[in-house]
């Protein structure tokens, strides 16, 4: 694994679920900065290894391009997506706890997961000591109780290896069985899409060309709407190898911005520490799922921050550790073996990545892979902002560890936690109010080619903190629901 898949083992790719990732000695691209592209083909895509946690954005975020001048504004703000927040959650199952916070709306929760005892003591030594500051169970894709014929979830916390319970949402488990039930589904596996077919008479696009992956044969379909959804970068590279008469430098862009403001979370940055108390207590099966501290930095003028702008949040969780080896044999062994250690916290930052032009994904011409494809260029590094933001997000862990009375703290800050290893790639084909400035419209569709809708991380306009994919599905469906409108009525 070490050999073939050396970029992927640096982000969740383990014995248990290397199927799932690709081997990176068949799949190159060039890292013009270090980018950890972290991927794998196959039917399900990452929804089968995703984190799943699922925080809804708030105007806070929408609103903030147009209000400190990073990017350009989102073409929608939270009133537009929230009725698709909640569509998709009434789907997906997201369990949560109802908070009230402005900057993280609540939404349709099955029932929380519980807190440990570790976890509740340090929520509460932070409500008290920081007004600001709330520590929450997560929001996360995993069923507490069955829905739609799918889990519960077993709390076996082996969510990478995929759930043969449906404990969790993943494309295996509910949107490919839903489409199935229609009787309209067709699945072409193997399918290396080199291009988006135009129609420069039509102005529009007809359809896609694929390679087959094993035969290495060229065949097309066609269709009258076709949703690109690729990954982010994937996506773009359709996008930038789809070129014609029309779009010389790819589909639909002639704004120039395909490529452009890619974006991923730095994280690998807080602090740890050990807790002397609840001898008496332990925790009762594996949790798939840890705790949440919502952004709580650059708010409002109390929060505000002169370093740097936007902001962070939290995930980590407590346990109690068990021993860790011993020189004892036999009957002194085992008692060893069966006692317990410390109780434990770790806490770690996700941040946001401002989008920056400069940071992009264009084809490398020169070079191809084994399908004939041009190969990636990838160009992103995190700028001062984040660099500046990463002090505060180490430095307010441990402080909120040593407020619940934490011992042996010590604070984190990964260097070479490069852009890409968090896996929340965004931008490069984004939402806007300009066609000469952006690429989509505020219904994801591209502006210069109607027919074609791109509702994945490509789209973003900007990062915020939190988890992205619930809201890449909220646009879809969103998006989604337009498309079937306006074909109805032959606008499509």
């Amino acid at each position: 694994m070490r050999a073939e898949q050396h970029i992927q083992v640096r982000g969740f790719c383990n014995e248990h679920n290397s199927h799932f990732f690709v081997n990176d000695l068949e799949n190159p691209y060039n890292q013009v900065k270090p980018f950890d592209w972290i991927r794998g083909y196959h039917v399900g895509g990452r929804s089968l290894t995703w984190g799943r946690q699922c925080y809804r954005w708030s105007d806070l975020d929408f609103e903030a391009n147009a209000k400190d001048g990073f990017g350009v504004d989102w073409p929608i703000r939270y009133k537009d997506i929230e009725p698709w927040y909640s569509y998709v959650e009434k789907f997906v199952g997201v369990s949560g706890s109802l908070e009230g916070l402005s900057q993280l709306p609540d939404g349709d929760f099955l029932p929380p997961m519980e807190m440990n005892c570790l976890e509740q003591h340090i929520a509460g030594s932070i409500k008290s000591t920081f007004a600001e500051r709330t520590m929450i169970i997560g929001r996360v894709a995993n069923l507490t109780r069955g829905l739609n014929q799918r889990g519960p979830c077993q709390f076996r916390n082996a969510c990478d290896r995929g759930c043969p319970f449906s404990g969790y949402f993943s494309s295996n488990s509910a949107t490919l069985p839903a489409a199935r039930a229609t009787g309209n589904l067709t699945i072409r596996p193997d399918s290396v899409v080199a291009e988006v077919i135009y129609d420069k008479e039509k102005k529009r696009a007809i359809g896609v060309r694929i390679i087959d992956a094993t035969t290495m044969q060229s065949e097309e379909y066609y269709a009258k709407i076709i949703f690109l959804n690729a990954s982010t970068i994937g996506t773009t590279s359709i996008l930038l190898n789809s070129v014609s008469d029309a779009f010389p430098d790819g589909l639909g862009n002639s704004s120039g911005q395909v490529g452009h403001n890619l974006m991923d979370h730095h994280y690998r940055v807080g602090a740890t520490g050990n807790y002397d108390g609840f001898k008496d207590q332990y925790t009762s099966g594996r949790r798939a799922n840890g705790i949440y501290i919502p952004r709580f930095r650059n708010l409002d003028d109390k929060s505000k921050q002169k370093d740097y702008v936007r902001g962070f949040g939290y995930q980590g969780s407590a346990s109690r550790g068990r021993f860790e080896g011993s020189e004892k044999i036999g009957i002194e062994l085992k008692q060893e073996a069966a006692s317990l250690g410390d109780w434990g916290m770790w806490l770690g930052s996700w941040g946001e990545q401002l989008p920056n032009y400069d940071n992009k994904v264009t084809l490398n011409k020169e070079k191809k892979d084994k399908w004939g494809m041009p190969l990636v260029d990838i160009d992103c590094e995190f700028k001062d902002n984040e660099w500046a933001m990463r002090k505060d997000m180490m430095n307010s862990a441990a402080e909120m560890l040593d407020s619940a009375g934490l011992k042996n703290i010590n604070t984190f800050d990964d260097t070479k936690s490069y852009p890409g290893l968090c896996i929340h790639e965004m931008g490069t084909a984004r939402m806007g109010k300009d066609p000469k400035t952006s690429v989509l419209n505020k219904w994801n569709q591209m502006h210069e080619v109607k027919n074609v809708f791109i509702t994945d991380g490509a789209c973003m306009t900007s990062s915020a903190c939190q988890n992205p994919s619930i809201t890449y599905m909220a646009l879809t469906a969103r998006a989604t629901d337009y498309a079937v409108t306006e074909l109805s009525k032959g606008n499509l």
